[in-house]
């Protein structure tokens, strides 16, 4: 009788089957496990981080910028005549602008949302009227003027100095004689007024409006946008009158009480309703950056304009210079993301080809497994089920807990980005195995065929995706260079493309000098030699994986470190174009005789060149004014050597005067331009005359910034004006606090350590930075475990060759060279090949790449050369220490497979 096998549940065995693997492997699993958390950290971390340094940026940039830069201002005339008086009165008492401000607040379009702590609203004067008082300060004799203010929240954002606050008594209209008025504690003391001081501002067909101070006031948080959003409430200000010599007058704020609002329109100073928002900026996000600009257009001349009008007034208007530095802030974030997308992109490939080999590696140990289970009858995809879920229960709970580590250790950004990456992770984790499984056993067979170079050639398909690939980097590097960063994605992608085309190329060309070195060597003596170049040039096909991940780690570890040394060396030679030492000392007279003395004995200083500089001196005596600069012309040489800022000759300036009694002169281009090669006098401040000739012409010098100057002897010029006002300086480690105290108040001293710093001016940079040196360092990591893994890949076929070598006298030392010599070509052609394509990226993409955002704080800065150089240590040292990886490795392989002996890898019937 035949019996029909009941079918298989495969609920019911998937289970055990996991179960059993994970128990045979624990260490793979757990090897896996680590693999997949740190993976899916790193991927989780990497938009939370931007996230982060980009709010950081833009709340920097908010609070750098003044609060009336900030503040958004909703103000109103009272443009109506035909009102009349007490409904006009009405509209400026504290009820009906309180309603209106609650709805001003609430109609804010999202996400820009008001700080109800610094916002406020009230009446205030718009023509400041003069103050007849013949006791307050006149410095030109013209009268001090006032603007009357009546701010809400005065209690809660000052504190009583003197006197009390101002209240006011009964209904305020704008016939009321008398109202009381507080004033700031530098109004106070500025314009000379006292607790009862008495102010008359004219009135408007009436008799002058009396106005009481009745309080001296200290602000609470003075530069916040309560009192800095009009500053004038706060500092009174002293005011030039236009088209006068030295005319000035002071002119200061009277605050009311929010009741006696009413008593402004007894005045001419036309009073306006205003409603002050100030931006809550610790909720504002950079993802929000269109939204919010969107948001303040449509406050400044669209549809919530509108709005605001209906909640106020028909004649209410919106000001606020927010957009402006919103605009600025994201001009510095555009400069600043593609540079940081490089390495995003350049780190995530080769993570994603650690991933693929990690699957690989799992699939080729397995392979003969995996063929008996075909052949048995197991089906493709029920195998591929089944290792699918063997890797979901490893790599699931890792790629959480990755997940999880990074939502913590970086709180604050947004979290659907980092579910996406780290589940982006997990899937390849989970998919790589059963996909490589399914591909390499469609077909049932029990023993493959050979798979290395050697008999496995590329297909008509592969050639011709290489060659698209090959293209489409072309297209990739040439658009960078016309566009520079600011192009799409593609542009972003081109030092990872350029390292994946010359993984390509090199894996097809390799084997080729390999088998043609094998030849000669095959004619010595030892069979080493032969025998590892041989099976180095017959190595596995799929050498592309590991291959690629390395060229891609070594190209994006290349083109980062070019990138950072690059910002640093433009700040450096930023910062030494504007001081023209390590170390500058000047005063705008001369500096005492014993100084120099005294600065060449402070700890780090090296050298000192002491110049004496003119900045008034008027050549032609043409009232255009070009600095002179009297210096010793042999220390001034070396230093402009040093420096590299103009170098020339000591002798070029140096000795008597020329035969035309004229002093040889080092002058810029502009100057030298306009006044030529024949002698000119020069006039300098102490009213002496100097005759200079210009012999040297240089773009830049270390004593004086800027595109025009003139350097001479300092012993050609008078003894007054040869006496030295600047001095420069050399040395390492040099100490500002006691330069500073060495030198006086009356000198300025400025460092150059110091004057690199400034260069960091947001956030951004910074944040930028620290993102791409760890970009840099992640790829390096996952480099050098690609290299492990292609190591632990053909561990075993190694370790069985020895065994069965020595079997036939191979010795410990020869065995070990062998492995060495057996990796070595493609660690050294790795090594090799990682620097020329780091090199040739830099060389080919240096055009697009512009560094000045991220480098200096400000385009303003002194140099034009942020530009993308090579970097030896970036190309060198990784390239070097994965050939010391590799030699060790296979030197720590041969010793270890020495220990264990033959016996375990001559078992009978061992297949391998």
């Amino acid at each position: 009788m035949t019996v029909t096998p009941s079918p298989i549940d495969v609920s019911r065995v998937l289970a055990p089957w996991v179960r059993t693997r994970l128990r045979t492997a624990p260490g793979t699993a757990c090897a896996l496990a680590l693999l997949v958390a740190l993976t899916a950290c790193l991927a989780a971390a990497f938009p939370r981080a931007v996230d982060r340094y980009e709010d950081a940026g833009l709340h920097h940039a908010l609070d750098r910028a003044r609060p009336d830069s900030t503040s958004v201002d909703v103000y109103a005339a009272l443009s109506d005549p035909l009102l009349p008086q007490r409904e006009r009165e009405d509209l400026l008492r504290p009820g009906p602008l309180g309603a209106q401000y609650a709805n001003v607040v609430t109609a804010l379009p999202r996400p820009l949302v008001a700080d109800r702590g610094q916002s406020t609203y009230g009446v205030r004067t718009t023509n400041p009227q003069n103050a007849p008082d013949p006791w307050l300060p006149r410095p030109s004799g013209l009268p001090a003027q006032f603007e009357l203010a009546a701010q809400h929240g005065l209690a809660q954002h000052s504190t009583v100095h003197a006197g009390r606050l101002p209240r006011a008594e009964g209904a305020v209209t704008a016939a009321t004689p008398e109202v009381e008025a507080a004033v700031t504690v530098e109004t106070a003391e500025n314009l000379h007024i006292k607790v009862g001081s008495v102010i008359h501002i004219p009135g408007a067909d009436r008799a002058p409006l009396v106005v009481r101070v009745t309080g001296i006031l200290t602000p609470r948080d003075p530069a916040r946008a309560y009192w800095s959003t009009h500053a004038l409430l706060r500092t009174p200000s002293l005011v030039p009158v236009p088209n006068t010599d030295n005319e000035k007058f002071w002119i200061g704020s009277l605050l009311l009480a929010p009741e006696a609002a009413p008593a402004m329109l007894g005045t001419p100073g036309d009073p306006w309703r205003y409603w002050q928002l100030a931006p809550a900026t610790a909720g504002l996000h950079a993802y929000d950056l269109s939204r919010l600009k969107s948001a303040v257009a449509s406050l400044e001349s669209g549809p919530r304009m509108q709005e605001m009008r209906a909640l106020t007034d028909p004649s209410t208007d919106v000001s606020t210079d927010l957009d402006t530095v919103i605009s600025s802030y994201a001009g510095l974030r555009g400069g600043v993301r593609p540079l940081v997308a490089v390495a995003a992109f350049g780190t995530g490939t080769v993570a994603a080809v650690v991933l693929l080999m990690a699957g690989g590696l799992a699939a080729d140990r397995r392979r003969a497994e995996l063929a008996l289970l075909r052949a048995r009858g197991a089906s493709q995809r029920g195998l591929a089920g089944r290792l699918f879920a063997e890797t979901a229960v490893i790599a699931l709970p890792a790629g959480a807990l990755g997940l999880a580590l990074a939502l913590l250790a970086l709180p604050g950004a947004r979290a659907p980005y980092a579910i996406a990456a780290a589940a982006t992770v997990t899937v390849v984790a989970c998919a790589t195995l059963p996909l490589r499984a399914a591909a390499a056993h469609r077909v049932v067979r029990i023993h493959g065929g050979r798979t290395d170079v050697a008999s496995v050639r590329p297909s008509r398909r592969r050639t011709v995706a290489e060659l698209t690939l090959v293209a489409v980097t072309l297209g990739a590097v040439e658009t960078l260079r016309r566009q520079g960063t600011q192009g799409n994605q593609l542009t972003s992608l081109a030092p990872v493309l350029v390292g994946v085309a010359a993984a390509l190329l090199l894996v097809r060309l390799y084997p080729l000098p390999l088998r043609a070195l094998a030849r000669p060597t095959a004619r010595l003596r030892g069979t080493v030699t032969h025998l590892s170049l041989a099976r180095a040039g017959r190595t596995s096909a799929s050498a592309v994986l590991p291959l690629l991940a390395l060229l891609t780690a070594l190209t994006t570890a290349a083109f980062g470190g070019s990138v950072l040394a690059g910002v640093r060396e433009a700040r450096d030679h930023a910062a030494l174009l504007t001081v023209g030492a390590d170390a500058r000392i000047e005063a705008r007279t001369p500096l005492p005789s014993g100084l120099p003395d005294r600065i060449r004995r402070a700890p780090g200083v090296r050298e000192l060149t002491a110049v004496s500089i003119d900045y008034g001196a008027q050549p032609n005596d043409d009232g255009v004014s070009v600095p002179l600069a009297g210096v010793d012309p042999q220390a001034y040489a070396e230093l402009a050597g040093r420096t590299g800022q103009g170098a020339f000759g000591a002798g070029e300036l140096r000795g008597s005067k020329a035969d035309d009694d004229a002093l040889p002169a080092l002058a810029s281009p502009s100057v030298a331009s306009k006044y030529g090669t024949r002698p000119f006098p020069v006039r300098q401040a102490d009213g002496d005359t100097v005759t200079v000739r210009i012999t040297v012409v240089r773009d830049r010098t270390p004593a004086v910034t800027g595109d025009g100057f003139l350097i001479v002897d300092r012993a050609g010029l008078s003894a007054s004006e040869s006496r030295p006002t600047a001095l420069l300086l050399t040395g390492t480690h040099l100490n500002g606090p006691a330069l500073r105290r060495t030198s006086g108040s009356s000198a300025v001293v400025q460092l150059r350590s110091e004057e690199r710093a400034r260069y960091v001016d947001s956030p951004l940079q910074s944040g930028a930075e620290r993102v791409y040196a760890a970009a840099v360092a992640a790829g390096a990591g996952y480099a050098v475990l690609t290299l492990l893994l292609s190591l632990l890949r053909a561990a075993p076929e190694r370790t069985a060759l020895l065994a069965r070598l020595r079997t036939m006298g191979l010795t410990r030392g020869q065995g070990r060279r062998l492995l060495i010599l057996e990796s070595l070509p493609q660690a050294g052609l790795a090594a090799a090949g990682g620097a020329l394509t780091g090199w040739a990226t830099i060389r080919l993409l240096s055009p697009g790449i512009d560094l000045t955002t991220i480098a200096l704080a400000t385009r303003q800065a002194p140099t034009g050369e942020a530009v993308l150089r090579t970097d030896a240590m970036s190309l060198v040292v990784p390239a070097v220490a994965m050939v010391l990886v590799t030699v060790g490795v296979a030197g720590v392989q041969a010793w270890w497979t020495g220990r264990r002996g033959t016996a375990p890898e001559l078992r009978v019937g061992d297949t391998r």
